[in-house]
């Protein structure tokens, strides 16, 4: 199984390179992102939760994450391993999952970091907001965003380089060259 968690702050650019390693490699993507705009969207009670706790720039608490994401995996049937975008987001939720996949006889593969200079973030997460609408790409909701990156999510990178699993990727630039260094880094794991 090829399980990658790609990792990077907002508007790094993991959506869209998860999508290249999924055609490339035949896996599968768990976007957190997605699955919560779904819930929103569905008007689910999971949904309004998640919908206040976003729109303040807050992340989703690590158990609720957890149940949905071990569900998710589960109707995965025959699949060739999974790109996960947007978790883990702690350390407690990295430890969360490697336990949910060493539950299954699985391990993370590789953790793709996608570094991306914040001034290239915030005019990247400006533009999404006025091309898709995105209500949580306004610079306030943005600024809250990196703030919360930056103090919870940003750990991660030493948990993951003394798990062995971390590939520094710069993520800004042109992207068949982004690409190109994520399969090298994910060709050197498998």
């Amino acid at each position: 199984m090829l399980n990658i968690v790609i990792f990077g702050a907002p508007g790094s650019g993991k959506g869209t390179q998860s999508e290249r390693i999924v055609e490339k490699y035949g896996i599968d993507h768990i976007s957190t992102g997605d699955v919560l705009r779904a819930e929103i969207a569905a008007g689910s009670e999971l949904g309004s939760t998640a919908k206040n706790l976003i729109d303040n720039g807050q992340l989703i608490p690590d158990e609720l994450m957890v149940s949905i994401l071990s569900a998710k995996l589960d109707t995965l049937v025959g699949s060739k391993g999974v790109i996960f975008d947007g978790f883990p987001r702690t350390i407690a939720q990295a430890e969360s999952l490697k336990r949910m996949l060493n539950e299954r006889g699985q391990d993370v593969t590789v953790m793709i970091e996608l570094d991306v200079p914040e001034e290239e973030l915030m005019t990247r997460l400006l533009k999404r907001g006025q091309e898709s609408g995105r209500a949580d790409d306004n610079e306030e909701t943005i600024k809250k965003r990196l703030v919360v990156y930056h103090e919870q999510t940003s750990p991660l990178k030493e948990w993951y380089k003394k798990e062995g699993k971390h590939c520094y990727i710069n993520g800004f630039g042109e992207l068949d060259r982004i690409f190109s260094d994520i399969a090298a880094a994910i060709d050197s794991r498998i």
